[in-house]
Formats: C-alpha cells, structure tokens, sequence
C-alpha cells in the first residue's frame, strides 16, 4: 500500500524591539490557538521551532503558554527545534558568535523542557556550504532546507523522498527538504489539496518522507488568516485529514526520521536561500528583468526540466550592498563583536559584564532589520532602533568589564564601515560619533549611551520593486480606500505621491550649496537643487589630540555656483560633554554675491505623529510634532524633543539663520501592506552666506543631547509599546 511520512515544522518569531502588542496579538492569534487545536489531536506529532527573543517574551508574559508546550514535549507529541538564539542569518556573524548561539540556546531549550534537541532552524533559509561546519561544531545534527536549494544543485524533485548528508572540513550534517508545494496549500487551499499531493507522492515514492517547513503565523497571524485557519475550521478539517488518512499518512517528526531511515546520498547545496528571498536581494532594474526571464523560462515546453537550473536571482549578503543602512548596523555589529573577543581573552575582565555584552551583542544580531522583502524589516525603524540599543549597550558592558569607562575623551581612526576607507570615531562616557570624511565629511552615527540610542539610525527614501503597483495605483481614480494592485495591498489613497527618492544619505553634518531659489520642497521632495560638490566629496581629514578635547579637522577645496570654495569642517567633543561642536569655515567667497549655504542633520530614533514627539523652540515653545514642516524665517535653533525615550537633541548655530524641518517618510511594504512609515526629521539650517573683506564666512553648530526634564509618562509609555503600529 502507497506510504508517506510527513513532518510538520513550524517556526514561530518575532524580532528584538519588537512591540509587546504584536507579540501579544501573535499568541493571542496564532501559537496559542494552533497549540490548543493540535492538543485535541494528540496522535499527530509536529516540530517547533520558537525564536529566542519570542521564547524570552513567552517565558516572563505567558508562562502557562511553556507550561502546555513542555508536557506536549514530555508526551512526545511535540519536537523542539533549535537554532540560533536571537535569530540571526547566520553568514552574517562570525563563526564563533555563530557557534556561540546556536550552543546558548541549544542549552537554554533542553533546560526549559526537559529534552535532548538535536535540530536547528535555519533563519531564512540563507545558507552557504561552510555553515555546515559551524552547525555540527555546536552540537546540532539536522537542519531542514528548502526543496529549491537541492534542485538548484541538480536533484529534481522527484528524489526529494528523504533527508540528505551534506559535509564540510569532515562535518556531516542531515539535510531536510521542505516542500514548496507544501508552502503554498497550507493553509491557503483546501485541506484536500495536500491530500491530493500527499497521494501522488505515495504513489511514486512509496515510503517517502515530505516536510512542510514555514512561518507559524501564517496560521492565524498574517492578515485575514485567523478566520480562515479556526474561525472555519481550517486547521481542525486538515487534521481530521491526516487522522482519517492514519493508514497511509503517517504524520512523524525529524528525530524519528532520522532514528528510522538511511539518507537519500551526500550532497553539496550552493550559496542560496528560498526563492522569494534571491529576488528581493536585487536591485530594482535587475528584479524587473530576473521576473521577466522567470515569466519566460516557465512558459517553455520543458519549463519542468529547466526550471531547477534557473539559478537564483540574488544572493543574501548583498543585502549590504543595497542598503547601505543595513551595512552601517553590520559594521557596528562587527566591530563590538571583535572588541568582545579581544575582552574574553583578558584574564582581567569582569566576567558578569562579558556576559551581558555577550547577550546584548548577540540581540543586536537579530536578523530581521538588516534586509527587506515583503515584510518589513529593515523599513521599521524601532527593530533598527532595537539593534543599535543591544550593541550600544554590549559596548558600555565592555567598558565595564575592562575597568569603566574613562573620564577623558578618546579619537581613533580606522575603516569602521568596512568600505576601504578611513572613518574617525570620537568618544568620552556619553556619547560615540562616527565620521566619513571620504564621504561628505558626513556623521554617519551618533550614539546617546544614557538612553542606548543612535540618534542617526536613519534611512534613505530608494525605488523597491512594489513601488510600481503603488504607480498603477494612482491612475486608478476609482480605488478607494484599501485595494490591491498587482497583488500588493494599497494601504492609503494618494501613496504614489509619497513616491520621492532621495539624492543623499540622511545623515548629519551634510553640506550643501542650493540654488538661490531653492526651497523647502526642494529638499523635502528630493528636488535637484545642489549647485556645489560638498555633500558627497572627499574631505581631507586629520586628528587632533588636546587636554580634555578631541576634534576631526576636514577640509575640502570644491565648486559652490560656479566658485572654487574651500571649507574647513572641524567636529570636536570634549571629555564629559553630551555635545558635539562643528565648526565650519568657508574660504574662498566671491566678492560682493551671496551663497545659498546649509547643513542638513537628520535625526532618527524618534516617533513622527506622537504628542510627546515634538520640535521646541530655544524658548521651550513647542513648535509641532515631528512629523511637521517647518518653515522658520530666523532662528538660532531647534529641540527635538522625545518624552517616551526622555532624550533631546538641542541643535544652535551661532549666526541666525533661515529653518527648515520636515519628515522622511518611506513608502515601504510589510505583512499589512504598503504604507507610509516615518523614518527621521530633517533639520536644515540655511544661511545666505557673504564672505567678509577676505572672502571668508564661519559659523558653529551646537548638537546638544541630554534628557527632556520633563519625565515621561509611564502609562504613556507601556501604551506606545503596546501599539502594533509602527512609531
């Protein structure tokens, strides 16, 4: 008689700094729910694999939730799968964090339910070959891939009847296929169209084992599942399938399966990940061709035959490269990571501070905020926020290891972000900025150690490949409200207009010449004003050292309308300060005209649309919320004021100045659909500048961070963190 073994997996997740609402609506929608419905069906077995910050979440706000979970383990109904602790793509980290939290949590989860674990979840699939020798290292014996990661090294899906051995530097390591078949019906069709696979499986491979493998909250989580999955009954109908179906389906776990059968043969898998995530890793052009010649490829005759050779569009890593944002975090990352190893060698290191920066560094590399595909990702910016506050404070738990920090201020130079060039880090006890004087003399980091916040967490307004449903969107005159368009859900009316793309990073300390006409639009919009070369020119830089202060002195000669300009540009902290001073000098002036010159800061981390967000004149006077215009005639300053994180930014210029303010708002995809997602506030101070009897012209720019001395409400707090939406 026709048999089939079939796993179910299931992986649940949820990201550091993630809000307490969606972790509270995923369990109310989804884990709960799906656990309650499979304990009414005892007989049928299934694999779980729950990431470490939801297991972490879990754990202090639903203990019963463990509780039921852990006698499903202990009655054998239930497999728990490992993986990395806080969920991070694991070609992303160094082998030995890798390592690292793969055992952490292997040991966290065989204490917390009383079981051997012997699997790992691999996040999003990313895999290289070398992997395998950091998996077997830390003392896991199976993973499970998708069944495109085999076809892609020439197995057809035929073969798929079994897990496989895969190998590296002498490490073996079980290999299984996850159906993609299986993905797409479950739980979207019908019950019996699993059946139907099943049955043709059988048939042709009889005794065969076939894996689903995927998200937890796609039963009951993701949108208009929930009714669907319990409310009609799907889950229930799909296990009275398997239950009526005992006699040829026999619903196993992993384990068994390994304890049970030999391997189907060794093979060596290429560099990939699931199919959906090789497109998202390209670029806008090349993924509009790449589904182009997808379309084409299956249309042929012989689509079956060939598809399995039609190679990935995109690889993970370069993820990097497109988003520069997510390379800056991957940077930090690396460079507390090394910091980390240098510490753990020392026989002099508190060792309850190295595991704290052990912990936080490991949070920070939580994978979800360094990419982005039909989920949010990288786009929200309280997971970037989330990263950034782990590795700050893994940073302040080194210094405390090694003795605390120093009273003094500090200033290196080297390539912080991995791009080939130097970067100069500039540091005392509250505060680290980073600057590319290669790019822009920009200040591409600042971080707040009192609130663990980089102030420059920002993100640039760049095309995705949805953004052309967003188009066609606004030529439909007749859409209202929520509707789809190519089968992206349109969340607002109007979203092709918030279409604008950005010409420069959004970082601090950003120089610009504008046209003499130039307006806030202009810069709002992502309008070409510029008429000089500063914002992105190489700036030569040099360091200096002096009792109690630290400065960068950048200096570019330029074109500014026509003019050869030179600016000096020096960036000083001193020890004990919250304050960065930029000092600019500009040589050069022609005679008798004025220069339309400005400096561009952005600042991150803060909510748009929130009444305890809020720009304050130097007064105090609150000037609106963040996520306002502001258009000021002369000022000497602003405040960007934060209640819920009780942090400010004062910014002053020494020479009165027109004003500029306005939102970053991105046009992004997640879960829910494409919406608007505020990202930072532009702060510009623009000045017509006329040089003196030598040509010359200067001004100092304060940035002053420190607490808004007004306490935050609580209440308020705990109700902003409980919010699904984004800040």
């Amino acid at each position: 008689m026709p048999h089939v073994r079939m796993i179910l997996a299931l992986h649940n997740h949820q990201p550091v700094g993630n809000f307490a609402g969606v972790f509270e609506e995923a369990y109310r929608t989804s884990y709960l729910p799906f656990l309650e419905t499979l304990e009414l069906y005892p007989e049928i077995p299934f694999a779980l694999h729950t990431s470490g910050p939801l297991v972490e979440w879990l754990i202090e706000n639903r203990p019963d939730y463990i509780d039921r979970l852990r006698a499903r383990v202990q009655a054998g109904q239930v497999e728990i799968i490992g993986g990395a602790f806080q969920e991070p793509i694991l070609p992303m980290i160094p082998p030995r964090d890798r390592v690292a939290q793969i055992r952490d949590f292997r040991d966290f989860l065989e204490d917390l339910f009383a079981t051997k674990v012997k699997g790992m979840w691999l996040a999003e699939r990313v895999w290289e070959q070398a992997l395998t020798s950091s998996i077997v290292d830390a003392g896991a014996v199976y993973t499970i891939l998708d069944d495109v990661h085999f076809e892609r090294a020439g197995v057809t899906r035929e073969q798929l009847t079994s897990y496989w051995l895969t190998e590296d530097d002498g490490r073996l390591l079980r290999v299984f296929p996850a159906s993609e078949t299986l993905r797409y019906t479950m739980p979207f069709e019908p019950p019996h169209s699993t059946y139907l696979h099943l049955k043709s499986l059988a048939e042709k491979n009889a005794g065969a084992t076939v894996v689903f493998a995927d998200d937890g909250e796609k039963f009951g989580s993701w949108p208009k599942t929930f009714d669907h999955v319990y409310t009609n009954g799907w889950l229930k109908h799909f296990c009275d399938m398997l239950m009526g179906n005992r006699d040829w389906i026999e619903p196993t776990l992993p384990g068994k399966v390994l304890e049970q059968t030999l391997p189907a043969g060794k093979i060596y898998l290429p560099d990939g990940s699931y199919r959906e995530m090789t497109e998202w890793a390209l670029d806008v052009e090349s993924a509009r061709v790449y589904r182009g010649a997808s379309e084409r490829v299956s249309r042929l005759e012989e689509a079956a035959a060939v598809k399995r050779f039609f190679r990935p569009g995109g690889f993970w890593r370069n993820f990097k490269a497109r988003y520069p944002e997510s390379d800056e975090m991957y940077a930090r990352m690396m460079m507390v990571s090394r910091r980390l190893e240098g510490a753990m060698a020392r026989e002099d290191a508190d060792p309850d501070y190295l595991e704290v920066a052990r912990r936080e560094l490991h949070r920070g590399q939580c994978n979800c905020p360094y990419w982005h595909g039909s989920f949010g990702g990288l786009y929200l910016p309280h997971l970037r926020g989330a990263v950034y506050r782990a590795l700050i404070t893994a940073e302040s738990a080194l210094d405390d290891a090694l003795g605390g920090r120093s009273a003094d201020v500090a200033i290196d130079v080297a390539d912080f972000n991995l791009d080939g060039r130097q970067e100069v880090r500039l540091e005392n006890r509250r505060l680290i900025a980073l600057v590319r004087p290669a790019q822009g003399g920009q200040l591409y980091e600042l971080d707040d150690r009192r609130t663990a916040t980089n102030l420059l967490a920002t993100l640039e307004r760049r095309p995705e490949i949805y953004h052309d449903a967003v188009r066609k969107s606004g030529g439909d005159h007749e859409a209202a409200g929520e509707h789809k368009v190519d089968g992206v859900l349109i969340k607002d009316d109007g979203l092709d207009s918030a279409l604008v793309y950005d010409r420069l990073p959004r970082k601090a300390f950003v120089d610009h010449f504008l046209d003499a006409a130039a307006t806030l639009d202009d810069l709002a919009l992502g309008g070409d004003s510029e008429r000089g070369d500063f914002a992105l020119g190489a700036y030569l830089s040099r360091i200096r050292r002096d009792p109690g202060v630290c400065s960068v002195i950048m200096e570019r000669s330029g074109r500014a309308a026509g003019h050869a300009i030179r600016i000096k540009k020096t960036i000083a902290l001193e020890a004990e300060s919250s304050e960065l001073k930029a000092t600019y000098e500009l040589d050069g002036l022609p005679a008798g005209e004025s220069l339309h010159f400005a400096v561009e800061i952005n600042l991150a981390a803060m909510a748009g649309h929130a009444q305890d967000r809020f720009y304050a004149a130097p007064g105090g006077h609150p000037l609106g919320m963040l996520d306002a215009r502001l258009d000021l005639p002369e000022t000497d300053g602003v405040a960007l004021a934060d209640q819920w994180l009780d942090l400010k930014a004062e910014l002053s210029w020494s020479t009165p100045g027109r004003l500029w303010c306005f939102p970053i708002e991105t046009v992004s995809l997640s879960e829910g659909g494409c919406e608007r997602v505020y990202q930072s506030s532009g702060v510009v101070p623009h000045w017509r500048v006329v040089g003196d009897e030598n040509g010359r012209w200067s001004v100092v720019i304060r940035l002053a961070l420190g607490p808004v001395k007004t306490a935050p409400n609580p209440a308020q707090a705990r109700a902003r963190q409980s919010q699904p939406a984004l800040p």
